[in-house]
């Protein structure tokens, strides 16, 4: 290498050095300006503040993951992930030990027992996988790297910040997904501070570890974001109209009525008794033949609070399905 080319690749490097350590430099006077807004905002200790948040390391996984969630699945794939065989079947165990736990839950929220512990399944495999993130690295890395969405994690930063003042979890070590969800349920810090119970009755809300508590949390989090006792989640749609994707397009929140769609040539086959003016939707899903269509009431909106995708909805209703059947055969 010549002299000329040495010295060339030299200043290169230390520019890049130091192009690393304004960019250190920035950040951590982000991180300091937070935490005093943070501290003001929740009446919390400054020092304690910034004692959590220098405990967060960047971590690059996470912002990789947001440019490969499952969610950008087409249906078709994304269902071959959570309906799976073993899956079922631990499901179907799952209800087995723990019936007592979810007939109580599905009295005192109205939430299905096949719906509680789908949601389990699909978020963590019934407890089993929590994550393996740092939650204090994935809010933190995305608070401060993802500008998309950086005004929502800086939120979440708070909440968590507040989650261990409040003693409910150690903040240097609970682990769990790239989004910083975290328990049994995979709950964000807010919805945990939000919508978590003490169901076992021992006093303290863990989502962690308490099989209780995250039943029973998730039963509250649906019924306070508008559940309907008995009512179903969706049924595949039988339609004599050829406009059914413009009806489609509209979204699965609830915009039109069981009336309106069988007057427009859509019907949802097999489907119970009910009222022709039921709020409802139409939901388009890509199989691997083109597309299928499904009729979807409130519930099914509901389940979408918990996750915005009606891929997310569609499957923990089809696995709450495959594994009320699989409990049946196995009795």
């Amino acid at each position: 290498m010549s002299l000329a080319r040495l010295a060339g690749t030299v200043v290169c490097a230390v520019m890049l050095v130091a192009s690393g350590a304004v960019a250190a430099a920035l950040l951590n006077a982000e991180l300091d300006a937070f935490a005093r807004q943070a501290a003001a905002k929740h009446k919390l200790e400054l020092s304690s503040v910034r004692e959590v948040l220098a405990l967060a390391h960047h971590e690059q996984r996470v912002l990789d993951a947001y440019k490969r969630t499952a969610e950008s699945k087409p249906w078709f794939e994304y269902r071959q992930i959570f309906l799976t065989e073993s899956r079922i079947k631990a499901g179907a165990e799952f209800w087995r030990h723990h019936e007592a736990l979810l007939e109580r839950a599905e009295a005192t929220y109205g939430v299905p027992k096949a719906v509680l512990v789908a949601i389990l399944g699909v978020e963590t495999h019934f407890g089993e996988r929590q994550g393996n993130i740092r939650v204090i690295d994935a809010l933190v890395t995305l608070a401060f790297n993802y500008r998309k969405r950086a005004r929502f994690f800086k939120r979440e930063l708070e909440q968590f910040l507040l989650l261990a003042a409040q003693g409910n979890v150690e903040p240097g070590s609970v682990q769990g997904s790239y989004a910083g969800a975290m328990g049994i349920p995979q709950f964000i810090a807010s919805s945990y501070r939000a919508y978590s119970v003490d169901f076992d009755g021992d006093g303290k809300r863990d989502l962690l570890g308490s099989v209780a508590d995250a039943v029973g949390s998730v039963g509250n989090y649906l019924a306070r974001h508008g559940w309907r006792r008995g009512e179903p989640i969706a049924g595949a749609a039988v339609f004599s109209s050829k406009g059914v994707r413009s009806i489609a397009a509209k979204g699965h929140k609830p915009h039109t009525t069981l009336r309106a769609l069988v007057k427009a040539g859509v019907r949802p086959a097999p489907w119970p008794d009910l009222p022709s003016e039921t709020g409802a939707a139409l939901v388009e899903l890509q199989a691997r033949d083109g597309p299928r269509y499904w009729v979807t009431l409130k519930n099914f909106y509901v389940i979408t609070r918990y996750n915005h995708s009606p891929l997310y909805a569609m499957a923990v209703a089809q696995l709450a399905q495959a594994i009320e059947a699989e409990r049946e055969v196995a009795r």
